[in-house]
């Protein structure tokens, strides 16, 4: 009987011990946890200024920088046949009713195509598409990527 009452009394110091244990534990994490406001400092070389703003430059004045920003967009489609004569006949014939919008011809076996504009909304390239309607036959819309307008330097 000595030893029961030894082995409960160690029980209930070891789970009393246990749970101090783990009391103490969670009571010092919320310490280790918490957050003291900080400085940071950002270390980078002078050259990365130097190099965002070469791009910036380029962008607005259309230099090269600007063709690798192309992003979705519209186009109207004026033109789809085999003949290159009467795609390159509707490209100046949208060309003097336009000549501020810029045109594309492409060639996939065997149909050449023209199309016209760098839309950004699908809105704006409908607008387009109605004022054509009596110059040109045939229109689509189209979705591909677009070049961005150029920009006014000033």
């Amino acid at each position: 009987m000595n030893k029961a009452v030894n082995l409960r009394d160690t029980k209930k110091l070891l789970q009393l011990a246990t749970g101090c244990i783990f009391f103490i534990l969670f009571a010092s994490a919320g310490n280790l946890m918490a957050q003291t406001r900080g400085k940071l400092e950002v270390i980078k070389d002078p050259l990365v200024d130097t190099l965002a703003a070469r791009r910036l430059r380029g962008l607005a004045g259309g230099g090269a920088g600007a063709a690798a920003f192309s992003s979705n967009g519209y186009r109207v489609q004026i033109f789809t046949g085999t003949n290159r004569t009467d795609a390159f006949n509707a490209q100046n014939k949208f060309q003097r009713l336009y000549p501020d919008i810029r045109t594309y011809i492409t060639y996939r076996e065997p149909n050449f195509k023209v199309r016209v504009g760098d839309f950004r909304t699908r809105m704006e390239a409908s607008k387009m598409m109605a004022q054509l309607r009596s110059a040109f036959p045939v229109l689509f819309i189209i979705s591909e990527k677009i070049n961005p307008p150029k920009l006014d330097a000033q």
